[in-house]
């Protein structure tokens, strides 16, 4: 269960976050793309935040947010400077890739009958037996 305050510091993260990303990116020079913050999580103890990022075009999901990663410390610093007057210390940043959307686009191909799990068993994974 978050707290209220987990809450309030996970919606600060998540706005400043997504400003700083597209700045990043922009002056790295990447164009045409799509990046946003889907979710931020913080551990009751404040440490830590996950942060979930969607990334369009996806074909470049993996290059990109191996980038994120290694310009995290850069990251964590202008985000420390933008709630300096907020938070008394920033959490260290994790980021994970959101997958929602391209499942999303799953499911209504599904729906479309164009990838029918029923007429076409293949396309869903084997099961495990236990």
């Amino acid at each position: 269960m978050e707290t209220q305050r987990q809450k309030k510091i996970s919606q600060i993260i998540q706005k400043d976050l997504a400003e700083i990303i597209q700045e990043s990116l922009r002056a790295a020079g990447q164009k045409n793309l799509i990046i946003s913050v889907t979710k931020v999580k913080v551990t009751p103890d404040l440490l830590e935040a996950k942060a979930y990022l969607s990334i369009f075009p996806e074909d470049k999901t993996m290059p990109i947010l191996k980038e994120i990663k290694e310009l995290s410390n850069q990251i964590k610093h202008q985000l420390a400077m933008r709630t300096k007057n907020q938070l008394r210390r920033v959490p260290d940043l994790r980021f994970f890739h959101d997958d929602t959307v391209s499942y999303l686009n799953d499911v209504e191909e599904a729906f479309k009958g164009k990838n029918d799990p029923i007429k076409n068993p293949d396309l869903l994974g084997k099961r495990k037996k236990s």
